[in-house]
C-alpha cells in the first residue's frame, strides 16, 4: 500500500485492525458466541481488552451482513459505511466484464470493484482514507488478486487520469450520515463526474439508481442494474466503454440486457388481458418500458402506467407475470365482496401510482380460504381498477 499514513484520529483504529488480523482467536470467539449482546460483551471482556471486543463484534456483524454480497465475507474486512456502499460481487463482476488491461479505481472503499477488475486486469485502487486502503488490500488477498492490485492512499481529484480506464464510486455520504441522491452532494462532485470523458480514454462512474442523473451525462450510456428484483446502480459509461445506444437495463443474475435510446419506440395501449406484467425495476428506471413491451409482444395499460398485458404467459426475465382472475373498480365495497367469496387465505398487495394504504387494505379484506392472490391497483385507461391476479412462477 502506498500514499498518505494516518491521521493521528485513525491510528487506533489502524492499531486495532492489525491487532483482530494478527490474532484471529478472538474473531473467532466473538463468532462462537450467541445470546445477549451486552452478555456476549462482558464473557469476551474477562479475556480481551473491551476496545478489542468492540471491534471484532462489529466486524463480525458486519461480515454477516455482507454474507449477501460477498461469497467471501466471513473473511473479509469492512467498517459499516463501507459494507454499505460496496457493489454486490454480483455486480460488480458483471461491469468489470468491459474493461481490460489496466484500470485505475477511485474511491474504492473495500475494494469491491476493484476486486472484480483485478480478476481480468492490472487495478491501481484509489481511495483518500488509509484504512480504506488497508481494507482494499487485506481483501484482495482474501480473493487470490493482490498481486494485480495496487492501492493507492490519494485525492481522486488530484490522480492523474489522461489516457486511463477509470471506474469511479463517489462517496454518497460527503455531507452527513445519510445517503443523497443528489449528484450535487457526492464527492467527488458533479463538476468532476462529467469532466471525466474529457480526461480519461473511457470508464464507468457508479450511481444510485435513484440519483438525478437524467440528462447530465450525454453522449454517454447510462446501464440501470438490477439484482434479484432490486435496481441496484445506475452505471455511466463513457469513452471507449460506452456503447452505441443512450439506455441500457441489465437484469442480473441472469444477465439479460435490453438497450436502446428513449423515444425510438412506442407500445400500444390495449384493455387488460388475461395476463398482466410488471416490468423489472431497472427497465422502469431506464425508461425501456415501451421496448420490452414491444420486444415481449404486450402493450401498455395506460400511457401513465408501467405495467404491461396480453393475452399469452410470458416468461422474461424483464417482467414478473401474473394471471388476471379479476378485474374490479377501486371500490373497497366490491374487492371485500369479491375477496369475501373467493378462496384466498393470502394476499399480495402491489401498486405503482395510485395511492393506496396496503396495510389498512389487507386488515378489511376477508381471506377465508387457503390460496395466495395478489390485488394489483393500476390505472387502466386513465380509470383505476383493482386486478385480482395469481403470480405466475418466477422468472429463470
Amino acid at each position: 500500500m502506498s500514499g498518505r499514513t494516518p491521521e493521528l484520529a485513525d491510528w487506533q483504529q489502524w492499531q486495532l485492525l492489525h491487532q483482530l488480523r494478527s490474532q484471529p482467536h478472538i474473531l473467532e470467539a466473538a463468532a462462537a458466541q450467541t445470546g445477549d449482546a451486552m452478555r456476549v460483551q462482558q464473557q469476551l471482556r474477562r479475556e480481551f481488552p473491551a476496545d478489542l471486543v468492540r471491534a471484532a463484534l462489529t466486524l463480525i456483524e458486519l461480515r454477516q451482513k455482507a454474507a449477501e454480497k460477498f461469497t467471501a465475507a466471513e473473511q473479509m474486512w469492512f467498517d459499516r459505511q463501507g459494507m454499505e456502499q460496496a457493489t454486490s460481487e454480483i455486480v460488480a463482476a458483471h461491469k468489470a466484464q468491459r474493461f481490460t488491461g489496466d484500470v485505475i479505481d477511485l474511491c474504492s472503499g473495500i475494494g469491491a470493484d476493484a476486486i472484480a477488475l483485478a480478476a481480468r486486469c492490472n487495478v491501481v485502487a484509489v481511495d483518500r482514507n488509509p484504512l480504506a486502503c488497508l481494507r482494499t488490500q487485506w481483501n484482495a488477498e482474501v480473493a487470490g488478486v493482490a498481486d494485480r492490485l495496487q492501492p493507492l492512499c490519494a485525492d481522486a481529484e488530484q490522480t492523474p487520469l489522461a489516457g486511463q480506464l477509470v471506474h469511479i464510486d463517489p462517496d454518497r455520504r460527503a455531507k452527513g450520515p445519510a445517503r443523497s441522491i443528489k449528484l450535487e452532494d457526492y464527492r467527488p462532485d458533479l463538476e468532476f463526474l462529467q469532466g471525466l470523458p474529457a480526461h480519461a480514454r473511457g470508464g464507468a462512474m457508479k450511481l444510485s439508481p435513484a440519483s438525478n442523473f437524467g440528462g447530465k451525462f450525454p453522449h454517454c450510456e447510462i446501464e440501470l442494474i438490477s439484482l434479484s428484483g432490486e435496481c441496484k446502480e445506475a452505471t455511466v459509461w463513457f469513452g471507449e466503454l460506452a456503447g452505441p445506444k443512450s439506455w441500457r437495463a441489465t437484469v442480473l443474475p441472469s444477465g439479460a440486457t435490453l438497450t436502446g435510446n428513449d423515444l425510438e419506440v412506442f407500445a400500444e395501449q390495449s384493455p387488460l388481458g388475461g395476463y398482466l406484467f410488471d416490468p423489472d425495476p431497472a427497465v422502469v428506471r431506464a425508461g425501456l418500458i415501451d421496448l420490452a413491451a414491444s420486444e415481449l409482444g404486450l402493450a401498455r395499460l395506460d400511457d401513465a402506467e408501467e405495467y404491461l398485458t396480453g393475452e399469452q404467459p410470458i416468461q422474461s426475465p424483464f417482467v414478473r407475470g401474473f394471471e388476471v382472475l379479476a378485474d374490479l373498480p377501486n371500490n373497497d365495497k366490491e374487492i371485500r365482496r369479491y375477496f369475501r367469496q373467493a378462496d384466498f387465505g393470502q394476499v399480495e398487495i402491489k401498486c405503482r401510482h395510485i395511492p393506496i394504504q396496503a396495510e389498512a387494505i389487507r386488515k378489511k379484506l376477508p381471506l377465508p380460504g387457503t390460496q395466495a392472490g395478489v390485488l394489483i391497483f393500476a390505472r387502466v385507461a386513465g380509470k383505476a381498477r383493482g386486478i385480482v391476479c395469481r403470480r405466475l412462477a418466477d422468472r429463470d
